[in-house]
C-alpha cells in the first residue's frame, strides 16, 4: 500500500474517486463532484483536506474509493504530479488515445 499523501501549501492536493454508477474518474469540487479535473478544489491545509476526505468517504452512495492526491496549480486549474493521475485523467484505457492513436497498424 502506498504512503498516504498529506497536502501542504508547498504540495497541494485534490480529492479524486470513481463515480459509483458510471465508474468514471471524478474530482471533488465546491459543488460536489466533477468529471473535469480542472474544476477540482485544491487543498493546502491538512486538516481541511482530511475533513473534505471524510465528507467524500461519507458519500458512498455517489463515489467509491476517494483519496487525496498531490497536484500542482496550473494555468487552467489543478494538474497531476504523478503519472498515475495523469493517466487517470485521460479516461478509461479502452479509449483510443496514447500509443493506440499513434500506432494504428496493430488495430
Amino acid at each position: 500500500m502506498s504512503k498516504a499523501f498529506t497536502p501542504t501549501a508547498a504540495r497541494p492536493g485534490v480529492i479524486t474517486a470513481n463515480d459509483l454508477r458510471e465508474g468514471h474518474n471524478v474530482w471533488m469540487c465546491e459543488d460536489g463532484w466533477t468529471p473535469d479535473p480542472a474544476r477540482a478544489t485544491i487543498y493546502e491545509d491538512e486538516a481541511i483536506a482530511e475533513l473534505a476526505l471524510l465528507k467524500a468517504i461519507g458519500q458512498a452512495d455517489r463515489v467509491v474509493g476517494p483519496y487525496l492526491v498531490e497536484a500542482r496549480r496550473g494555468p487552467n486549474g489543478p494538474e497531476p504530479v504523478h503519472f498515475r493521475e495523469a493517466f487517470r485523467q485521460r479516461g478509461p484505457s479502452n479509449y483510443f488515445h496514447g500509443i493506440q492513436a499513434k500506432d494504428t497498424a496493430h488495430v
